[in-house]
């Protein structure tokens, strides 16, 4: 029977604009893989799809830690940035951040019709230096970033890591999201040479989207708490 809490202890690794507490499960040994969700608000899936999947395991797992919502606020808010409306994942000190506004769309097949700042400079939001900090200080080999509704697996390259991930969710696997995303995390990644792996959930109800995904995830994640560096 699935729990109806989670098991997994957690610690603050910052505070958000609104004053929530910044959560992260460690795991119990060096940090093999840091999956991370909800660095968009108005993409709460991803945090319910990964909260569900921990609730089978009775502790933190030896390898892999979390950051279950990387925005608390935006969720709160319902709105894709945090607060100060800024697009977290367009706020990382990236060579190609850019000050300009950005656009996304209110649905998928809709327009750019909403604007975001990508804040004042580079890594102005609390939970932009939070997750810098975290990712410093418990150094992963790679990192997972769940996000939603295009429905792929996007890195630079098709490493191990992806084509497991792949085999969990069933979507294509590009290359390239295939629009400019200047400041994202991704790239700031990249210019560390840090492995970073989006994966884009398809557009599905949350609970359709644990029924289809949960158990696979769940076993992608036994495998990596048992797996070796």
């Amino acid at each position: 029977m699935l729990s109806g809490t989670l098991h997994l202890k957690s610690t603050a690794y910052g505070t958000s604009v609104l004053g929530s507490p910044l959560l992260y499960f460690p795991c119990k040994s060096q940090c093999d893989l840091l999956v991370m969700a909800g660095i968009h608000g108005e993409e709460p899936e991803t945090t319910f799809l990964l909260s569900r999947a921990l609730r089978v395991f009775d502790g933190n797992l030896e390898s892999t830690a979390f950051v279950l919502c990387a925005n608390p606020d935006g969720v709160t808010l319902g709105t894709r940035g945090n607060a100060n409306g800024v697009d977290l994942n367009r706020n990382f000190p990236t060579e190609n951040w850019n000050a300009a506004p950005v656009r996304s769309r209110s649905i998928l097949e809709a327009e750019r019709d909403m604007e975001l700042s990508t804040g004042s400079a580079p890594a102005s939001e609390p939970e932009v230096n939070a997750i810098i900090g975290l990712i410093e200080q418990i150094r992963p080999r790679a990192v997972v970033s769940l996000h939603s509704p295009i429905g792929c697996i996007d890195a630079p390259e098709e490493t191990e890591l992806v084509k497991s991930l792949q085999a969990v969710f069933n979507v294509p696997y590009v290359k390239d999201i295939g629009y400019k995303t200047p400041g994202s995390f991704g790239t700031w990644c990249k210019e560390r040479n840090l492995e970073c792996v989006t994966v884009e959930l398809p557009r599905l109800a949350p609970e359709l989207l644990y029924e289809r995904y949960g158990k696979g995830l769940v076993e992608f994640l036994k495998l990596k708490s048992l797996s070796k560096p």
